[in-house]
């Protein structure tokens, strides 16, 4: 997506007032409507740096609690055995670097900022011992990404110049709905200089809002309206054969 030439004027005529900053990020958008047939999106986020340095981008969000269990075969039957909830968990999460994060940030710097799917520091509800949690989270992390809901690469900045940068976040078609927080950071000699947080929202719209406001609001009617309609679908679909 090409930028605007007011938004490359504006990022180009950047005011003294943001120097102290040394940063200037913005997206394209900060809403993402989900509507009937929605596939995925993109979201372009451009910035400029006033010294050149290395730019890195994360995107999470929503967090909640998941709970991975472990399944065993007990007498020829796979049963549950064993389970770690994890709280705080970001439903979705993206990395981008203008180069190697190893290269750009310490180790120090990439664990504070939880730069890359080993630095998310997924937390246990409950006291459980180291190993058993780095099993548990190792699980829950490669579900993430095969459902396409972790990043399993690292994103590409793109500097145009020796100021602008951009790069495009890739959204999936079963993104969950909420509050993300996009965080970029400008960094030199593997340390942060500077950093910025933007926000994006992501929201169903039209009938498949109200749908879903209704189910979350009245799940139990929700519910009973659901059992009718599948039953009243297997009674429908039954009456040819009764007439035969």
């Amino acid at each position: 997506m090409a930028l605007s030439p007011w938004l490359l004027a504006g990022l180009i005529l950047w005011p003294t007032t943001a120097v102290a900053e040394s940063l200037a990020a913005d997206l394209t958008s900060h809403v993402i409507s989900i509507t009937t047939g929605f596939n995925g999106a993109s979201v372009v986020l451009f910035g400029a740096v006033e010294k050149p340095g290395d730019i890195v981008v994360t995107v999470r969000g929503p967090e909640r609690t998941m709970t991975v269990r472990q399944k065993s075969r007990i007498l020829g039957v796979w049963i549950n055995t064993e389970a770690v909830t994890f709280v705080d968990v970001p439903e979705f999460y993206a990395v981008a670097a203008s180069g190697p994060l190893d290269r750009i940030a310490s180790p120090a710097v990439a664990a504070h900022h939880r730069l890359g799917v080993d630095n998310l520091h997924l937390q246990t509800e409950i006291l459980t011992p180291a190993l058993v949690a780095d099993v548990f989270a190792g699980a829950l992390v490669r579900g993430q990404q095969r459902a396409g809901l972790f990043s399993d690469k690292v994103g590409e900045v793109v500097f145009l110049g020796d100021r602008l940068f951009r790069t495009t976040i890739a959204i999936p078609s079963n993104v969950p709905t909420g509050s993300y927080r996009v965080d970029v950071l400008l960094i030199r000699n593997r340390e942060v200089i500077a950093d910025q947080t933007t926000p994006l929202s992501i929201s169903k719209v039209g009938v498949d809002a109200a749908v879903f406001d209704f189910a979350n609001r009245r799940a139990g009617l929700y519910g009973a309206i659901a059992v009718l309609i599948a039953a009243a679908a297997g009674w429908l679909a039954s009456v040819p054969f009764r007439n035969a």
